[in-house]
Parts: C-alpha cells; sequence; structure tokens
C-alpha cells in the first residue's frame, strides 16, 4: 500500500479522474485484503476450536467408558447382593419353616402318630417351595412371578404357612387403593417374609399384626407381643439389613421400634409408587 501510494505522489502527469480510480481501486482492494485476512483467522479459529472439541470429546467418550465399566461392576454387585438377599429372604423362610415342622413331627411321632405325619406332609411341601424359590433364584430373578398373583394373595399364603406351622393366625388389614408396581410389590412380601421368619426363630410372639395401607404414600406395619431384642445388639443381621437395603432402594424409610420384653414393631413407609 505505502509503495502505490509513493508511486501515486509522482504520478503528477495523470489526469484527476485517474488518480481518483487508482485511489478507489487502491482502497478497495485494501478493504478485499482486510476482508480475507479477517476470513482466514476466523477460518483458522474454527477449525483449531474443532480440533480441541474433537479432543475433549475423545477425553469424555473414554471417561464415559470407564464410568461404563464401573457401572457394570456396580450393576454386578447389586445383582449379587439382590440374589443374596433373594435366596436369604425366601429359601431362609421355607427352610425355617420346614425345620420347625420337622421338629414338631419328630416330638409327635410316637404319642401323637396322625399329627407327625401332618407335619411331615407341611415339611414336604415346604420343601418344594423352597426348591421352586431356588429354581427361580438361580434361573432368572427378574421374571415376574406376580403376574397371577395379588399382593393379598401373597401376604396370605404367608400367613397360612406361619399359621400351619406355629397355631398362631397373624391379624391382617390391607388397604391398598391403586396399583403398586412390581418393584414395590417384591419388596413389601418380602419384609414381611423376613418378619414373620424372625418371629419363628426369636420372637416366641403369641400375636402377630401385619398392616398395609396407602395414604399419599404406602406404609407397612409389621408387629408382634414377643420379647423382644436390643436393637443396639442386632444391628448386624442379615434380615434386617436385608429389609433396609429393600426399602432404602425405593426411596423410603424403615424404622424398628423394639426393646426386651416390649416386643417388636417394623415400620417401613415408602413414596407413591403406582403401577
Amino acid at each position: 500500500t505505502l509503495i502505490q501510494i509513493q508511486r501515486l505522489q509522482k504520478l503528477t502527469r495523470i489526469p484527476l479522474f485517474a488518480r481518483e480510480r487508482f485511489i478507489l481501486v487502491l482502497f478497495t482492494s485494501i478493504i478485499m485484503f482486510g476482508l480475507l485476512i479477517i476470513f482466514l483467522q476466523l477460518l483458522v479459529k474454527a477449525v483449531m476450536s474443532e480440533r480441541k472439541s474433537r479432543e475433549e470429546l475423545a477425553i469424555a467418550n473414554e471417561k464415559l467408558r470407564q464410568y461404563a465399566r464401573k457401572i457394570e461392576n456396580i450393576a454386578a454387585l447389586e445383582e449379587r447382593n439382590r440374589i443374596a438377599r433373594e435366596i436369604h429372604d425366601s429359601l431362609g423362610h421355607y427352610l425355617t419353616v420346614l425345620n420347625v415342622n420337622l421338629e414338631a413331627a419328630w416330638k409327635l411321632r410316637k404319642s401323637e402318630p396322625s399329627e407327625s405325619m401332618e407335619f411331615l406332609a407341611d415339611a414336604k411341601q415346604l420343601g418344594s417351595k423352597a426348591l421352586n424359590e431356588v429354581r427361580q433364584s438361580v434361573a432368572a430373578l427378574r421374571n415376574n412371578w406376580w403376574l397371577n398373583q395379588s399382593l393379598e394373595s401373597a401376604i396370605a399364603n404367608l400367613i397360612a404357612d406361619f399359621y400351619k406351622s406355629t397355631g398362631i393366625l397373624p391379624t391382617s388389614n390391607i388397604n391398598i387403593n391403586y396399583s403398586l408396581n412390581y418393584e414395590v410389590k417384591i419388596a413389601i412380601y418380602r419384609i414381611v417374609q423376613e418378619a414373620l421368619t424372625n418371629i419363628y426363630k426369636y420372637a416366641s410372639a403369641t400375636t402377630v399384626e401385619i398392616h398395609i395401607f396407602t395414604t399419599t404414600n404406602l406404609h407397612l406395619i409389621v408387629q408382634d407381643n414377643g420379647q423382644g431384642f436390643n436393637l443396639k445388639q442386632n444391628t448386624t443381621g442379615f434380615g434386617l439389613q436385608g429389609m433396609r437395603e429393600r426399602t432404602l432402594a425405593l426411596g423410603g424409610e424403615l424404622e424398628i421400634l423394639t426393646d426386651p420384653g416390649a416386643g417388636c414393631k417394623i415400620i417401613a413407609n415408602f413414596p407413591s409408587f403406582r403401577e
């Protein structure tokens, strides 16, 4: 530009219109050159930004792969824990009742052979149920075994098994205003099952009450008048831990009210889970 301006200053014999035209062409070239420089700068910036974005995307993809592997490991661990809870809650329940029936049959084998045979028949039935539970746990825990069974009928079966084994008929009050989804029905069933199993083993209770009802939330209460226990000395039991895990997994809260000689009251509150 400077060279062209110097040349223009030396050309004094050029007509005025030619000089103006030369100046116009010169400034137009300068403007076009400036625009070209700006365009190239923007292009380079866009290329660099794209390259940086690709690098960041590659880093993000690698982090996602790492997170995916972690999630896969966590999911596998949760599935193993779930299998352990299922086996403990279901198989442990049936084996406990089976043991009670076998002990009763053994004690009555001479004095009351007919009643002993009844206990043995119940034990055989419970053994079949336990075997079926093992098959379900090992084969496919995800199968919806509630397809042909409601929560009310499932709880009624638990109560019937409890009554057959102990002679104690739990009272139940189930008042649910909406359909529950599969996960919360499983959680309710297993908590009741584990509570009854603990009563079999430890409570020496004469009355058991089961309440399941809905307000804005879902509530479960299992209460007995047994011997109770010191909660501070019984916090590591797998059964109680399984109850807490099932409740917390659904965003609920579990409370256990008990003292030695004062019975036990299990309260589980769940958010509203509609089917």
